[in-house]
């Protein structure tokens, strides 16, 4: 939520977003230059593996072009201005962190590979680290005795969470619902906007801190978030003394 506070990276964040892999090509030329990495252009998507490596290749700003065996139409040749030759085929497992900026996970040289990689981090939701159970201490007592009064009384409406006593504990547990709260989700999910549910949480007497953490779990797309006396302490988000 664009309302957070900026200045705490999100302790909550784990994973990426939107993983794919996509098939680039580690090309050497001339021998002082440094290697680069360009995808095969379009029009040539369809070559296998064994019809690029080590094959000649031209090299434009976003794209690579097999040379040999291949009359390229003049309007991407003019494109390539440095010939090398493609060294291997490169699978990269790329994705975005929570704030859409691309990020580089890594590389491997087979799809079935990387396919792997992309599976073992997504799990079947497609989603990781969901649930949490962090320490009280990231609750001040006002934000504690809220939580206690709201598990025992209907939730006000509009809130986007539920709070829930966990059996033979007195640990509180919370449901984050319609995450993650970000401007796009939370019109199209329930046409709202991220400064018309703080209003809500200000108009319930939802604390400010505790307004904080649900900002931060609900960014990351948290769906349960559990407040445990016992539990550890989450590294990055801020503590708070006894009232």
């Amino acid at each position: 939520m664009s309302q957070s506070n900026p200045k705490i990276l999100n302790p909550f964040a784990r994973g990426y977003q939107n993983l794919r892999v996509v098939r680039t090509l580690f090309i050497t030329y001339e021998d002082d230059c440094p290697p680069v990495w360009r995808p095969l252009h379009s029009s040539q998507a369809h070559l296998r593996d064994e019809e690029v490596s080590l094959f000649p290749c031209c090299i434009g700003d976003d794209f690579a072009l097999i040379t040999e065996g291949h009359v390229l139409p003049q309007v991407l040749d003019d494109q390539c201005d440095v010939e090398g030759v493609v060294r291997s085929v490169v699978y990269a497992v790329v994705g975005e962190d929570l704030d859409g900026q691309s990020v580089h996970v890594g590389d491997n040289y087979s799809k079935e590979a990387a396919d792997e990689v992309v599976r073992r981090l997504s799990f079947e939701t497609g989603h990781y680290s969901r649930s949490w159970e962090i320490s009280t201490a990231h609750l001040s007592e006002s934000s504690q005795r809220f939580l206690c009064g709201l598990v025992d009384r209907p939730a006000p409406s509009g809130l986007l969470f539920e709070a829930f006593r966990i059996p033979a504990s007195p640990a509180i547990g919370l449901k984050l619902i319609a995450t993650p709260w970000s401007e796009a989700n939370l019109q199209q999910v329930e046409g709202t906007s991220v400064a018309q549910l703080l209003l809500q949480f200000k108009a319930a007497g939802v604390p400010d801190d505790l307004i904080l953490v649900l900002q931060l779990a609900a960014h990351a797309d948290v769906r349960i978030l559990i407040f445990d006396g016992d539990a550890s302490e989450l590294d990055g988000l801020p503590l708070h003394e006894a009232d």
